[in-house]
């Protein structure tokens, strides 16, 4: 994966790549004391346009503020605009994006409040997360036998950076074992999320996602949510145990990075008949339409560059 471009935009100005280096000091490197985003932008016939742009600053900003930050660096118009800036200036249409609101300074007590805050936006040119092959075949999983966060532990409804070491140790887990990805039990023993996507099942013709009091508020879960009940499927939010998922007719995982993707196998268990099911299939086509602004519905998603 090329992470290369020309810029990266670094506390209000566009730096050059090599020069966009942080302290050996810096307090989130330590702490993980830090919050990011993980947006796309895609080439569109208005040219490239950031899907759902304005959820994406709201949530960073909301991340910083569950995290303690009193002081933001910068206000949502002046982030939104710095992520348009920034893929300008690179030159980008598909792309990915990565802000990352950090503590530069201060804050060795462990106290936020002493800490400073600066904000850094990445874009690179990026394809689908987990490969071109699973968008039609889908992928295999397992349970991980790393919990996800208690909503009490770590703040889930965060992106805060030291969260991901649980996903790092459940995905690792995974991939050594030789599956693509890891699903997350919750505290109680339901299914959560995987390591950074939200989970969907369809069982019965209906689909049920976990509630999000234990998981990440996702942005594409609530794209899917919106597509799914405005084709007609009826969209339910409860607990799922993992045999629900071994029965299930379909399984499918969303994010901004993997987009739509099915699970063909989970737990050496098949399934449904063990490839993409027809209604991820339906909501696949509908999501990569609406990504590239040719649903008129949806086109408010899609923030021009």
């Amino acid at each position: 994966m090329g992470m290369e471009s020309k810029y990266i935009w670094m506390d209000g100005e566009l730096v050059e790549y090599e020069k966009a280096t942080v302290h050996m000091l810096t307090p989130a490197l330590h702490y993980g004391a830090a919050v990011f985003e993980g947006i796309r932008a895609y080439n569109t016939d208005k040219g490239p346009a950031v899907f759902r742009l304005t959820e994406h600053v709201e949530r960073l900003l909301d991340s910083a503020h569950i995290f303690g930050v009193r002081e933001m660096p910068f206000t949502a118009e002046e982030v939104v605009k710095a992520v348009k800036d920034t893929v300008r200036a690179n030159g980008f249409s598909d792309c990915y994006i990565r802000p990352l609101l950090y503590i530069k300074g201060g804050a060795w007590n462990l106290n936020i409040d002493a800490g400073q805050a600066a904000l850094a936006i990445a874009t690179w040119q990026w394809n689908n997360y987990l490969g071109d092959e699973a968008l039609a075949k889908g992928i295999r999983a397992n349970i991980s036998s790393y919990t996800r966060h208690h909503p009490n532990v770590s703040m889930t409804k965060a992106k805060i950076a030291g969260n991901y070491v649980n996903s790092f140790l459940a995905k690792t887990e995974s991939e050594r074992l030789g599956f693509q990805e890891a699903i997350m039990l919750d505290p109680q023993g339901y299914i959560a999320e995987c390591t950074g996507e939200n989970m969907f099942v369809v069982r019965h013709g209906k689909l049920i996602t976990p509630s999000t009091a234990p998981v990440l508020e996702g942005i594409t879960r609530h794209t899917i949510h919106t597509i799914a009940k405005d084709l007609g499927y009826s969209v339910l939010e409860q607990p799922i145990s993992r045999d629900q998922l071994y029965s299930a007719e379909e399984v499918f995982v969303c994010g901004t990075a993997a987009e739509v993707i099915g699970l063909s196998e989970i737990d050496f268990r098949t399934v449904g008949d063990g490839k993409t099911g027809p209604i991820t299939r339906a909501i696949q086509k509908v999501y990569h339409d609406a990504i590239r602004g040719r649903v008129a519905q949806y086109e408010n998603w899609c923030e021009c560059v």
